[in-house]
């Protein structure tokens, strides 16, 4: 009788170390985990949902009697702009270029997808050709420069950066200081900024990304601290508003206006959503491979920006 009570007592233990484990995971790790590892770039887009050459495909693909020939270069990029680099493959490359195992691209293959930090490693370190991604850190435009790299960056679209919360927020409008004030710790709870009585939770990305990057330039240098005091509060979170809306599911969210203006593709391009950027085609300026201008050039053209526009971002110009 006496060793049924003890283990039931240790069972009592265990159960209560799981669920405070289960609850500390839910509750702060998973707010914070990093989104370099594998198993986080698997869910955060579905490579074969746009991949190209396959005929389930959701990758756009432009008629055109363009060609590419000769030595082709190797594209990567961020999963951001993934369908439109995909695109881009399946619209100029031979189908035979591609080599895809049903999880990711093998190192045989002209099409790679290693996210922003990996495609500026991969370019600097020479295993990438051109790239498609936001403009990059300072981190990473210091890497470049101890290796003696020079990258050329050429604008190819527009995108807008977005901020968005749980759907049942009552906040829909937030103005860029209230933004601002947010991440920096100036405001605390949502009843500063017209919603309710909840501690605001800003949820960050990691060192490096393309969103954490942009977050960091519109932040103009000032400080953003991981308050993990906040953990249980109502989160807000930052990301590229293409990614947000079609490449993840993020679940039951909505995005928010900034300073009253929506960020609908429609305000992107009339300007006047407050935050929108330039996401750019990158290369070496030592890269001799003759197809890189090819591809910039047509990239440019009324083609390459129907292109990029009928993936569901917004073309330069407009």
């Amino acid at each position: 009788m006496k060793l049924v009570k003890q283990i039931a007592i240790l069972c009592v233990v265990v159960f209560c170390f799981v669920c405070i484990d289960i609850f500390f995971y839910n509750n702060f790790t998973r707010r914070y985990i990093t989104n370099t590892d594998e198993n986080f770039k698997a869910k955060s887009i579905d490579l074969d949902r746009f991949l190209p050459f396959d005929e389930s495909s959701e990758a756009v693909v432009i008629d055109t009697d363009l060609t590419l020939v000769g030595e082709l270069p190797t594209i990567d990029g961020a999963a951001a702009l993934y369908p439109i680099f995909s695109s881009v493959v399946g619209s100029l490359y031979p189908e035979d270029s591609v080599h895809f195992d049903g999880t990711d691209f093998t190192p045989d293959s002209s099409l790679r997808m290693n996210n922003t930090r990996g495609s500026y490693e991969g370019i600097v370190n020479g295993d990438d050709d051109l790239i498609f991604c936001a403009y990059p850190s300072q981190a990473q435009l210091n890497y470049a420069q101890e290796n003696g790299v020079e990258l050329v960056f050429v604008p190819i679209g527009r995108e807008a950066f977005v901020f968005f919360v749980n759907e049942n927020n009552p906040v829909d409008n937030l103005t860029c200081d209230e933004v601002r004030g947010i991440y920096a710790g100036r405001i605390r709870n949502w009843e500063e900024v017209g919603g309710d009585n909840h501690l605001i939770s800003p949820l960050q990305r990691n060192q490096g990304s393309g969103s954490q990057t942009m977050m960091e330039s519109f932040m103009g240098g000032e400080a953003m601290p991981r308050d993990f005091d906040a953990a249980f509060g109502r989160s807000i979170a930052f990301s590229f508003r293409y990614y947000v809306s079609s490449l993840t599911n993020y679940g039951r969210i909505k995005l928010l206006s900034i300073e009253g203006v929506y960020p609908s593709a429609e305000n992107i391009a009339n300007g006047t959503y407050p935050i929108a950027s330039e996401f750019y085609a990158v290369y070496r300026a030592d890269d001799n491979n003759p197809n890189i201008p090819v591809i910039i050039d047509w990239l440019l053209s009324e083609e390459g920006q129907d292109l990029i526009e009928a993936n569901g971002y917004v073309r330069l110009g407009t």
